[in-house]
C-alpha cells in the first residue's frame, strides 16, 4: 500500500501538486489520469522517487519515503518494478539479458538464479523462447510484455506503468491491461498506472485519481465512475460519444 499525505510539488514558482491525498490499495490496478498538464507525470515520478517534494509525505507500507536513510531509500527502489511509456528496452542487449538487467542492479543472485527468475519472468508473459531475440525483433506488443517481465522479474512489490498502452493497437491495449491486472492480483502487488487511455480506465480502473491543475478532483472506481456527477470527470472521460452511450445505458440498467 502507497499512502499518500498532503504532497504539494513545485518548480520554481510554479505549484504543480497542490496537496494531494490518497491510497494505492495491494492487490489492485490503481490509475491517476488527467489532461495533459493535470500534474499526473510530475505525480508519477514523486512516487517514484525521482522527485523531491516542498510538504506532505509519501509512505510505502506504512515507511514514509523521505525519512528514510539512503540504505532503506534503496531497498525501496529494489521493490519497484517499472514499465516505461516507450518500453525502454536496451537495443544492444537480448531480451532475457534486458528482463535480467534489475537482478544484476539490485542483487547477489548467482547467474543460475538469475537465468531461473529469467525463464519465469518470461514465461508468466507468454514469451517462452524469446530469450535470443533483440528488442528491433520485437513488435511493439511484445516489446511491451518484455517491459512487463523485467518490472515484475525482482518479485516486486510496487509495479508502476507509465501509458502502458501508448503506440498499441486497441486489440494488443487490452492484452496488456489483462496481463497486468492478472499480474497485480497474482502477485499482490500494488500497482500504479498512469493513463490516458479510457478502455483501461473501464476495463482495469479498480482505483482511479482524476488530477485536474495539480488537485485531485476525484477519485473512485470504473464502477462509480458511471454515476459520478463531477463535471471536470464527465467532460473528460465522457468526451466520445461512445461512452456518453455507455453511460447512459449504465444508468438506465441501474435506475
Amino acid at each position: 500500500m502507497i499512502v499518500v499525505d498532503n504532497l504539494h510539488k513545485s518548480f520554481g514558482d510554479t505549484t504543480i501538486l497542490k496537496g494531494i491525498n490518497t491510497t494505492f490499495e495491494k492487490g489492485k490496478t490503481n490509475l491517476i489520469i488527467g489532461q495533459s498538464g493535470s500534474g499526473k507525470t510530475v505525480f508519477l515520478k514523486c512516487l517514484l522517487g525521482l522527485f523531491n517534494y516542498e510538504k506532505g509525505a509519501i509512505a510505502y507500507d506504512g515507511q514514509v519515503f523521505a525519512q528514510l536513510s539512503e540504505d532503506e531509500k534503496r531497498n525501496i527502489r529494489a521493490q519497484i518494478g517499472m514499465v516505461f511509456q516507450g518500453s525502454a528496452l536496451f537495443d544492444s542487449m537480448t531480451i532475457a539479458e534486458n528482463v535480467m538487467f534489475p537482478l544484476k542492479m539490485f542483487t547477489k543472485q548467482s547467474k543460475s538464479e538469475m537465468n531461473d527468475r529469467v525463464d519465469a519472468a518470461l514465461n508468466r508473459v507468454n514469451l517462452i523462447d524469446a530469450h535470443h531475440k533483440m528488442p528491433s525483433e520485437a513488435s511493439g506488443g511484445m516489446q511491451k510484455r518484455v517491459a512487463i517481465a523485467r518490472a515484475i522479474v525482482n518479485n516486486p512489490k510496487y509495479l508502476f506503468c507509465d501509458e502502458p498502452n501508448s503506440g498499441l493497437d486497441p486489440k494488443t491495449s487490452i492484452v496488456i491491461d489483462n496481463l497486468i491486472q492478472e499480474i497485480t492480483d497474482e502477485y499482490q502487488m500494488t500497482t500504479v498506472i498512469n493513463s490516458h487511455d479510457m478502455n483501461s480506465v473501464m476495463e482495469i480502473g479498480e482505483k482511479i485519481v482524476f488530477l485536474k491543475n495539480g488537485l485531485k478532483e476525484w477519485e473512485g472506481s470504473n464502477k462509480t465512475i458511471f454515476k459520478t456527477d463531477n463535471e471536470a470527470v464527465t467532460d473528460f472521460v465522457y468526451s466520445s460519444n461512445l461512452f456518453k452511450k455507455v453511460r447512459r445505458m449504465y444508468i438506465e440498467e441501474n435506475e
